[in-house]
């Protein structure tokens, strides 16, 4: 093994700044696709659409239905002052934890108060729900509290934007872009609210195609792993075996494990569709039975890594210094994904949460 591999600067590549998606394709499925075949190194160039052709009658296709919360909003503290606040979660009903940026210092038991309106001029009352910060964990992020939890639900769902990635710029107060948002970075089949970021490389699915796939007689499972915060942050360590995963919650029901298994009792193919969808499986086929099961991962997947379950990996193009790049690095090997990312960049796909996406054999 080469002695710089554990180096997270090893895995680093140069992207210029065009090729870093800020909109989503108009068709979701008519994103291009690059096809990298492992063993042979060998890469095509396609439309997602015909991925189709790369799965056979029996293979199963694992997808992620975690659905994003709309979670980065606006409030204000009494004096007026603007805050901006990201979701991390609900740790129980009217009781959510957030970061909160702001220009001047926030205090234990301060107010915050969050507007019923995408765009607010400035503090006025009436405002329609009342929070307070309860404590602040040593991550930085604060403990909020709610006078009344459903309203606070509520104005997430009629005022919240989505948590897009700080690479793509927007407006907070274009309510088209808002609108738009809402609807393309989230999957055609999320269904299960809890992630903070979505699992990118389902936003290239339209329901005619996975009509499609069904139709071609490939199984469908579902597994669930809200995305969180642990999932894109940067490797500050230069020794990425330092680095420490935050945990995120997953969910594997009978159903697709009872699919998973008939499939590879008859040697079928596990195509997993995104590097968190990647981590579940890699989980579960780390206990000493793959069955149903709930609960949290930390799994940090990197070179060298012997992966039981997935099969293939569809994934979109990522950034380096975070644990994906050294996901696909893990599966596919880091010469081929070196090889792969230049392809890409010379042909001039589109890269990151909204680009284009990779399909590995």
């Amino acid at each position: 093994m080469n002695s710089d591999s554990s180096k997270t600067s090893y895995y680093d590549y140069d992207l210029p700044k065009q090729f870093i998606a800020q909109h989503p394709i108009a068709k979701r499925d008519e994103s291009r696709l690059l096809v990298l075949h492992r063993k042979s190194s060998k890469i095509e160039h396609r439309r997602f659409f015909e991925i189709i052709e790369y799965l056979n009658p029996g293979d199963v296709l694992v997808l992620n239905d975690t659905k994003v919360i709309p979670a980065k909003i606006i409030a204000f503290k009494t004096t007026g002052g603007k805050i901006e606040a990201l979701i991390i979660k609900e740790i129980e009903d009217g009781i959510w934890e957030m970061l909160l940026k702001s220009n001047s210092r926030l205090k234990e038991n301060e107010s915050l108060f969050f507007n019923d309106h995408h765009v607010a001029e400035g503090f006025s009352l009436p405002y329609s729900v009342k929070g307070k910060i309860v404590c602040q964990n040593e991550t930085g992020s604060r403990i909020i509290k709610f006078e009344n939890g459903k309203e606070f639900t509520n104005i997430l769902k009629n005022s919240g934007q989505m948590p897009l990635p700080p690479y793509i710029k927007r407006n907070f107060e274009n309510e088209s872009l808002r609108i738009h948002d809402m609807e393309r970075y989230q999957t055609i089949y999320a269904k299960k609210m809890g992630a903070i970021a979505a699992p990118t490389a389902g936003l290239h699915f339209t329901n005619s195609l996975l009509e499609k796939i069904v139709n071609k007689r490939i199984k469908i499972a579902y597994i669930t792993l809200h995305v969180g915060l642990g999932t894109f942050k940067t490797i500050n360590e230069e020794n990425f075996k330092k680095h420490t995963m935050h945990k995120e919650f997953y969910i594997v029901p009978k159903e697709t494990v009872s699919i998973i298994n008939k499939a590879k009792s008859l040697g079928k193919k596990i195509i997993a569709t995104g590097t968190t969808t990647c981590k579940v499986l890699e989980t579960i086929a780390r206990n000493c039975k793959i069955k149903e099961s709930s609960g949290w991962t930390n799994l940090f997947i990197y070179p060298p890594f012997k992966f039981k379950l997935t099969d293939s990996l569809i994934t979109n193009f990522h950034l380096q210094r975070t644990s994906l790049i050294l996901l696909v690095s893990a599966f596919a090997g880091k010469e081929n994904i070196t090889t792969s990312y230049e392809a890409a960049i010379n042909y001039g796909y589109r890269f990151y949460s909204y680009g284009d996406c990779m399909l590995i054999l």
